[in-house]
C-alpha cells in the first residue's frame, strides 16, 4: 500500500510484517517450492507469536482491531515473500476466522479463533468439490441431522492447508429435499480433524507449492450441533460475507507477489549490457518496466479504494462489484507485470537462477482461485447494471444522451 495513505500506526505494523518476512529462512522458501515442506507451520507459528494474524479482529479474540486498509497492506507485504505464504497466512486467519467472528458463537471464537491467531493451531476452508468448481450451490457433501450432532459425508478438493490444518470450515448440504432452494439448504460447520476426516490426496501443483493443497474426504464424521457457524441451512449468509476477505485479500497479496519480479527485473536491466550499452536504455526494455510499474500502481489504487469502501460499510451490492473488479483487474494486471519482468530479463529469467520463474508459476493461480476472472466479470456486470438503474436519476446531472447534434433524428434510435 502507498506509504502516504497509511497512518503512523499502520506504518508501524507494516514494519512488523517486513521483519517477519526478513525472518523467514531462504531454505524454507526453497523447501516449500520443492514440496519438501508440506505446510509451513513454523511460519504461521511465528506470525502468531508476533500477533500479526487476523489484525482486524477484536482484541478480545486475539486481533488488533485494525481495518481493511491495514489488512490489505499486511497481505501485500506477506505476498512479497511468496504467493503461497500469503495463501496460507490468509486462509486461516482471514477466511475461516472471519466466518467465525461474524457468524459464530462466543464459544466457537474462544475455542477456534484465539488459538489460531496465537499460531497454536491451523485451519482450512472446505468449499470446492470435484463436481462443483465455482458452483457453490452444487455442493453434494451432506450432513445428516442426528439430533445433538450431524453425520458428515462427502469430499472437498483443492483445499489449501488440507495437509496441516487442525480444523476445517466445511459447507455441506443439510436440507436433503431435492426441491429445497439451494440458498436455503446448505450449512457451514467447524469440523475438527478427527476420525473419519482423511487427507487423501496431495496435488502436484504448477506453483504455490508447500501449502498442503489436498483433497479431503469425510466419512461418517460426527460434528457437534454447536459447531454450526451461523444458522442451520444458513451458509449462504456466511458465503456472502466470506467473499470480501477471499477476493479482496487475494487481490492485495497478488500485488505483493508481483513486486519482487519487477524489482529484480529493474535491477537486472540496469546492469545488463548488450549492443554496447545498458539495456534499460532501450525503449523496448524500459517501456515494459514502466508498464509493469504502472499496472502495480493502478492495482494498489484500486485495492486501497475498495478497502476504504469496505471500511466505510457502504452498500453491500456496490462492495460486491468493487471487490469483483479488484480481484479481476489486480490479479490479471499483476500477471502481466510479472510477464513483462520475465520478458526483459530474457532466457536467464526462465531458469531458477532468479526467482522470477517461481513467481510466474505461483501467481498464475491468482485469477483462478477464490473465484475466476470470468465469475468476477459476471458479478461486476450484474451489480453495475443494477446500480446504474437504481441510481440513474440521482447520479446524472443532466441527460448526456441529448448532447449530440442529431439527438432527435427520426427513426435512428432503434431498440427493437
Amino acid at each position: 500500500m502507498f506509504d502516504y495513505l497509511l497512518t503512523e500506526e499502520q506504518i508501524k505494523i507494516r514494519d512488523e510484517v517486513r521483519d517477519l518476512v526478513k525472518w523467514v529462512p531462504r531454505q524454507m522458501v526453497l523447501d516449500m517450492d520443492a514440496d519438501i515442506i508440506k505446510f509451513p507451520k513454523e511460519f504461521l507459528r511465528e506470525a502468531g507469536r508476533r500477533n500479526l494474524l487476523g489484525c482486524r479482529y477484536p482484541k478480545e479474540w486475539g486481533g488488533r482491531e485494525m481495518d481493511w486498509v491495514t489488512t490489505c497492506m499486511i497481505m501485500e507485504e506477506v505476498g512479497m515473500l511468496g504467493y503461497e505464504f500469503a495463501c496460507v497466512f490468509g486462509v486461516g486467519a482471514e477466511l475461516v476466522c472471519d466466518a467465525i467472528i461474524l457468524h459464530g458463537t462466543d464459544e466457537l471464537k474462544e475455542k477456534y479463533v484465539k488459538p489460531l491467531l496465537r499460531g497454536d493451531i491451523f485451519a482450512a476452508e472446505c468449499l470446492t468439490e470435484p463436481r462443483g468448481g465455482s458452483d457453490f450451490f452444487g455442493a453434494t457433501t451432506k450432513a445428516e441431522d442426528k439430533g445433538d450432532y450431524f453425520l458428515l459425508n462427502g469430499q472437498k478438493r483443492f483445499i489449501v492447508g488440507g495437509e496441516g490444518a487442525d480444523y476445517f470450515l466445511v459447507y455441506a448440504r443439510t436440507d436433503l429435499d431435492p426441491k429445497a432452494k439451494p440458498q436455503e439448504s446448505i450449512t457451514a460447520f467447524i469440523v475438527d480433524r478427527s476420525p473419519g476426516v482423511e487427507t487423501q490426496y496431495l496435488y502436484g501443483l504448477m506453483g504455490c507449492r508447500g501449502g498442503g493443497t489436498a483433497r479431503i474426504v469425510f466419512r461418517d464424521v460426527k460434528v457437534p450441533r454447536e459447531n454450526i457457524v451461523g444458522r442451520l441451512n444458513g451458509a449462504y449468509d456466511v458465503f456472502n460475507t466470506m467473499m470480501v476477505p477471499e477476493r479482496l485479500g487475494t487481490a492485495a497479496m497478488t500485488i505483493g507477489a508481483a513486486q519482487p519480479a519487477v524489482d529484480i527485473a529493474t535491477n537486472y536491466t540496469s546492469r545488463r549490457k548488450a549492443f554496447g550499452q545498458v539495456i534499460n536504455r532501450f525503449q523496448g526494455v524500459s517501456f515494459q518496466i514502466a508498464e509493469a510499474v504502472m499496472l502495480l500502481d493502478a492495482a494498489r489504487s484500486l485495492a486501497y479504494t475498495t478497502a476504504r469502501a469496505v471500511d466505510a460499510d457502504i452498500d453491500m451490492n456496490r462492495i460486491r462489484r468493487m471487490v469483483s473488479e479488484s480481484k479481476k483487474f489486480i490479479t490479471e494486471s499483476c500477471q502481466k507485470a510479472v510477464h513483462n519482468a520475465m520478458q526483459v530479463v530474457g532466457g536467464i529469467g526462465y531458469t531458477n537462477i532468479f526467482p522470477i520463474e517461481r513467481i510466474h508459476r505461483d501467481i498464475r493461480l491468482a485469477s483462478i482461485w477464490t473465484g475466476t476472472s470470468e465469475v468476477m466479470s459476471m458479478i461486476a456486470a450484474h451489480e453495475w447494471y443494477r446500480e446504474f438503474f437504481e441510481t440513474k436519476k440521482e447520479r446524472l446531472a443532466r441527460d448526456f444522451e441529448r448532447d449530440a447534434a442529431e439527438a432527435d433524428a427520426l427513426d435512428e434510435k432503434i431498440y427493437e
